[in-house]
């Protein structure tokens, strides 16, 4: 007989009968059913385990005297177990013949004695309050619940603010890095050639030192130009007016361009760029975005390649365009694979000027500006692929 009595709803309170005589399951069912409740019934100690295991009962009404586990012994069982301890036990015991037992029910956890014969409002009216004491506490269980998640709440948004303001600060710092860097190379510069002036030795203004001067100079005011531009750019990304231009693009021949404009930067780092482009790629797409996610990822690739060769392979498909910029670094442990798309985070380079750390960031809105992707493979002391997929549409309306 080992149930519940009527049709449940999932979230009503559930209360337990225990007595192995199936009219008295019966009769009792019957004083205590009402809306919102389910009754589930036991005919004996084992039976009844059982059904305590499974659910979370707001009271259990147990029969003393039952043949094989009497009502005494399934208390103490239940007193015995995390689970069930908390449950208000009340017995049915026989008037004057069982009296004695009272005592003994009390020391086993017993909250209340009925009598037989049994006084259906009194059962009705302890019933009562049992069910109520439950629901108060799962009321109070519930917001205890919502304290606790809001509390979690609370310390993940001060933990995420102190994480900003951090970041705010470093962000700052490696922008006066970063700026102080090219600057003081410009001053030196100037200062270098007002001490030329001031001495008259215009020799040091013939041509070829001139096209060096500029040459110098042009490469620390692009620095300063990309610095900003990428501060542009996270301010523009997170304002959601991020501009793209979709035109007729060819990729075999930007990949090229870019490899032999790189080529310098790829000397001082030591290596060399290996370029697999077999084949044109063209698409629609904003030139300037993806040549700004390619420069990013060869530098990077650079930055943290250890000095050997870069390898950039493209390949197409009817649907997509795929290019693979593949260093043969330290690589990227799987916690910090979920990091590196991040604003203002960096990794140890190799001496290669590391930036402001929305590099990485950037390229990846930029990808999914063009509905595209941009993925990382990678384990530590196998170096890195960095995946950029593009969709190849039809000329946008």
């Amino acid at each position: 007989m080992n149930g519940a009595a009527g049709n449940p709803v999932g979230n009503a309170t559930k209360l337990l009968i225990v007595d192995d005589l199936p009219e008295n399951l019966r009769a009792l069912n019957a004083i205590i059913r009402a809306d919102n409740r389910a009754v589930y019934q036991a005919a004996s100690g084992e039976e009844a385990l059982a059904l305590l295991l499974e659910h979370d009962f707001a009271m259990a009404i147990l029969d003393v005297q039952m043949p094989g586990m009497d009502g005494f012994e399934l208390a103490e069982l239940m007193r015995g177990t995390d689970k069930t301890r908390h449950i208000p036990i009340v017995f049915v015991s026989a008037a004057g013949k069982e009296l004695n037992y009272a005592f003994k029910g009390y020391e086993t956890g017993a909250v209340d004695f009925l009598y037989k014969p049994l006084d259906p409002d009194a059962v009705r009216s302890k019933v009562n309050v049992f069910v109520d004491l439950h629901c108060q506490r799962m009321e109070i269980r519930r917001r205890v619940e919502e304290q606790h998640a809001t509390m979690n709440e609370l310390r993940a948004a001060q933990e995420e603010l102190r994480y900003a303001l951090r970041m705010r600060d470093e962000f700052m710092s490696m922008v006066a890095h970063e700026l102080r860097t090219p600057l003081n190379t410009l001053f030196l510069g100037t200062q270098m050639r007002r001490m030329q002036l001031e001495r008259g030795n215009l020799e040091a203004f013939g041509k070829e030192a001139l096209e060096k001067m500029v040459e110098g100079d042009g490469r620390q005011i692009q620095a300063m130009i990309r610095l900003i531009d990428d501060m542009l750019d996270v301010s523009r990304i997170r304002s959601g007016v991020l501009s793209i231009r979709p035109a007729w693009t060819e990729l075999q021949a930007m990949l090229h361009r870019l490899t032999d404009d790189l080529a310098r930067q790829a000397q001082d780092a030591g290596t060399t760029f290996e370029l697999d482009a077999p084949d044109a790629v063209s698409g629609w797409w904003d030139e300037f975005r993806i040549e700004q996610v390619i420069v990013n990822l060869l530098t990077n690739a650079l930055r943290y390649g250890g000095g050997k060769p870069v390898r950039i392979r493209l390949s197409a498909s009817g649907t997509a365009a795929r290019i693979d910029v593949i260093d043969q670094g330290a690589g990227i442990d799987e916690a910090m694979q979920s990091r590196i798309f991040l604003p203002y985070e960096r990794g140890a380079g190799n001496g290669v000027p590391s930036g402001l750390g929305l590099g990485l960031y950037i390229s990846r809105q930029l990808a999914e500006a063009h509905r595209g992707t941009l993925t990382v493979t990678s384990r530590p002391g196998e170096g890195s692929v960095f995946t950029l997929v593009l969709p190849r549409e039809e000329q946008p309306a």
